[in-house]
Order: structure tokens, then C-alpha cells, then sequence
């Protein structure tokens, strides 16, 4: 399937959704252009947002709904063994996911900048930060936008309908239509998928279904 296909799916199963088409697009053209160029993907959440954080992650680093077999050139230096098994992926970073930083760092600094210093000590120009918040107000997350802003990189937010602090500072903001918190996430997984979806349908466009591995 195409990108085109699987946002019409996205829409058939969730027409709520069709107000962020723009923001999705934009999302969209703004990862593909970030992996076509060699960057990479940071991303930042609380609670359930945080696991969000490493679904996305585990669906980019791996095939999707693709196997993503390796390239020719790809597996000159490696056992056909290995190379058969292995799939292409896409760097995606979970901040969350880093217990001995952040425990160091809440104890010894403060609490609140962990994703920040993360995102200063891992972010570069051309990479992009994705900052998930239901509330859209949550500190931390807040704070990693403001220093991906300084470091070069673009910043998506992922967020409620109010958007909160986190609207008036990334560079995109997809504003889900609504308001609790669990309906807030229940938008957010279709979104996520859809992007997914897009860019592994862009980036690897030869490979085969995957089964569904996830």
C-alpha cells in the first residue's frame, strides 16, 4: 500500500481525524525528510506517552508492515545467515529509555531537564524531536522542545485538543479532538501507525508484507 492508501484507511477507520490532515502531512513529509538525509528521530513522552515513545520506536527499527530485506550492497560484509534475517530500520530513539542517565541526572540536577539534556547531548541540526503530551503542559517535555529548538532540530508535537504550552512551541502541532486524557491516546496510536505506515511505505517501497510481525 501507499501512503495515500494507508491515509484513507487512517480516515475511514477514524474521520474524527480528517481536522489533522494538514499537521499529519506535514509530520509526515517533515520524518521522511529527516531519515532521506541521515538524521534522526528523538522521542519524548510521560506515562502511557512514554510507552507511546517506544512503540514508535520498535515499529521504525525493525519491518513494520514490510519485511524491509536488506540491500545487495548491504550484505557484502556479513554471513548469509545474518543477512538474511536482518531488516532495515530507521533511528529512532526513545528518550525514556535511558534509566542510568535519568536516575543520575533527577538526582543529581534536576528532574525536569532529563529530556532535556538528552536531546542536547544526542540531538543534531536536521533530526527531529517528537514530544507527545496529552495535556500538552507537561514540563519536561516542554523543556526538550525548547533545547531541540536551540540544538537545529524540528519539533512535532503530538498532543489534545488544546495543544497547552506544547502548541505555541513546536514547529507542528497535531491537536487530536479531544480532551481526556485516555481518548487523547486513543487518537494518538492511529496517528503514529499512519506515520509510520507513510515513511517505511516511502523508504522501503521493494519489501513484501511482513506478516505482522508486531
Amino acid at each position: 500500500m501507499s501512503s495515500v492508501d494507508y491515509l484513507a484507511a487512517l480516515f475511514e477507520r477514524r474521520p474524527e481525524l480528517r481536522e489533522c490532515r494538514e499537521k499529519i502531512s506535514q509530520a509526515e513529509s517533515t520524518l521522511l525528510r529527516c531519515f532521506k538525509a541521515g538524521g534522526k528521530l528523538l522521542l519524548c513522552g510521560n506515562g502511557g506517552s512514554a510507552a507511546d515513545c517506544e512503540h514508535i520506536a520498535g515499529e521504525l527499527l525493525k519491518g513494520f508492515m514490510s519485511k524491509r530485506p536488506l540491500a545487495a550492497a548491504e550484505r557484502t560484509s556479513l554471513s548469509p545467515e545474518i543477512a538474511s534475517r536482518l531488516q532495515g530500520g530507521l533511528p529512532a530513539i526513545p528518550l525514556c529509555g535511558f534509566p542510568a542517565l535519568g536516575t543520575a541526572f533527577i538526582n543529581d540536577v534536576d528532574p525536569l531537564l532529563v529530556y532535556a539534556q538528552l536531546t542536547w547531548a544526542l540531538g543534531r541540526q536536521g533530526d527531529v524531536l517528537l514530544a507527545i503530551s496529552t495535556s500538552g503542559n507537561a514540563r519536561n517535555v516542554c523543556s526538550a522542545v525548547e533545547v531541540a529548538r536551540a540544538r537545529g532540530l524540528t519539533a512535532i508535537g503530538l498532543t489534545g485538543r488544546s495543544g497547552g504550552t506544547l502548541k505555541t512551541l513546536v514547529d507542528i502541532c497535531i491537536n487530536v479532538p479531544a480532551d481526556e486524557t485516555y481518548r487523547i491516546q486513543e487518537y494518538h496510536l492511529p496517528v503514529y501507525h499512519y506515520l509510520c505506515q507513510a515513511v517505511e511505505a516511502a523508504l522501503f517501497p521493494d519489501s513484501g508484507p511482513s506478516g505482522n510481525y508486531s
